[in-house]
């Protein structure tokens, strides 16, 4: 006896801007969850930031990585992270 399986067509991929808006809305749900849990604004952030490096290290390897992360003091200075803060 043998069964069927049926499997649902994939879809076409999102063009790249759209996969980082769906992953943004996808990040920005299990965080407001978190947070409604009790979970620690803080303690979400360092986890978060683990769980991206630990990807993109696993991507493109730590060399690669540590040369994206060297940029980041200029642009969080430059406001780039800050959201709702106004620049004069």
């Amino acid at each position: 006896m043998s069964q069927s399986i049926s499997y649902a067509p994939a879809r076409a991929p999102l063009p790249d801007h759209e996969q980082k808006q769906a992953a943004l809305s996808y990040l920005n749900e299990a965080w407001a969850e978190a947070r409604h849990d009790g979970v620690d604004g803080d303690c979400l952030a360092q986890a978060s930031l683990f769980a991206a490096f630990a990807e993109l290290v696993g991507t493109y390897g730590e060399d690669a990585v540590a040369k994206f992360v060297e940029g980041l003091p200029g642009r969080v200075r430059n406001g780039e992270f800050s959201v709702g803060v106004s620049r004069q």
